[in-house]
């Protein structure tokens, strides 16, 4: 796969373009856009190591290791990646177009509320170390909406609140509903002979629910190489009980 330009000029063009026609917002729109639209753009270019490592990996034929976690604290991406695909320098003079600096545009990247434990900046380390090494090792973790929390002191008290941190979407994230996996819970199993009469179990009457997973780009340092983190959504099913719902039972 192709990679793009890497020029100041390049990146202020696909970030101008991301920003008019993907995102409907116009120079002088709040920095978060801003922020979106140098995502989407550096983005684009993690894409073409990302796919060539992976057929690279399928290629050779390599022993792959998985990484199950239930956190993975991975902070902020930008910085990480615009230094590993050594893009700082050109994305400080494309900004210039914008009237606005890297580190507003940094700041305003939330961190992403995968965990709240020391076992998920663990995690998060060891997959950088493994993408920087050239080993091929993918992380699989829960795509969590509230993972961390605020705090606040309130009569002299700390009080937590809830982090949504997704609240304004994920763009470093590719959504691929094509690998959805049903989930089921509960039920009975139920014994039964096919017509050559031989005997088979299944499992009926269950409570299912949709996992849909997620990928993120784990970039190496200056190498070319990109693993994956890939995070588990919960999502209804597609069957809809009309009955129930009249019923008032929304959930």
């Amino acid at each position: 796969m192709r990679a793009l330009p890497t020029d100041a000029a390049s990146i202020s063009n696909d970030m101008s373009r991301y920003l008019e026609y993907h995102l409907g917002r116009f120079l002088g729109c709040d920095r978060f856009y801003l922020y979106e639209a140098l995502t989407y753009t550096v983005r684009d270019r993690i894409m073409s190591d990302w796919r060539n490592t992976w057929c690279k990996h399928r290629r050779d034929e390599v022993r792959r290791a998985h990484y199950l976690s239930l956190e993975f604290l991975i902070g902020r991406s930008l910085g990480n990646h615009l230094l590993n695909l050594e893009l700082e320098e050109p994305v400080n003079t494309a900004l210039q177009d914008f009237a606005i600096s890297l580190e507003e545009i940094r700041d305003t990247e939330p961190d992403a509320g995968l965990g709240n434990g020391g076992l998920g900046r663990l995690a998060a380390c060891f997959l950088d170390s493994c993408a920087t090494l050239g080993l091929p090792v993918t992380g699989y973790g829960l795509r969590y909406h509230f993972g961390m929390f605020h705090q606040h002191i309130e009569n002299g008290y700390q009080v937590e609140d809830p982090d949504q941190w997704m609240r304004d979407g994920h763009p470093w994230e590719v959504e691929r509903p094509e690998y959805t996996q049903t989930v089921r819970f509960g039920g009975r199993t139920e014994h039964f002979l096919d017509q050559n009469h031989k005997p088979h179990t299944r499992w009926v009457d269950t409570c299912d629910v949709l996992a849909v997973p997620y990928d993120v780009p784990v970039s190496g340092y200056r190498n070319h190489i990109v693993n994956t983190l890939r995070l588990w959504s919960a999502s209804a099913t597609d069957e809809f009980n009309l009955l129930e719902f009249n019923a008032g039972d929304y959930a």
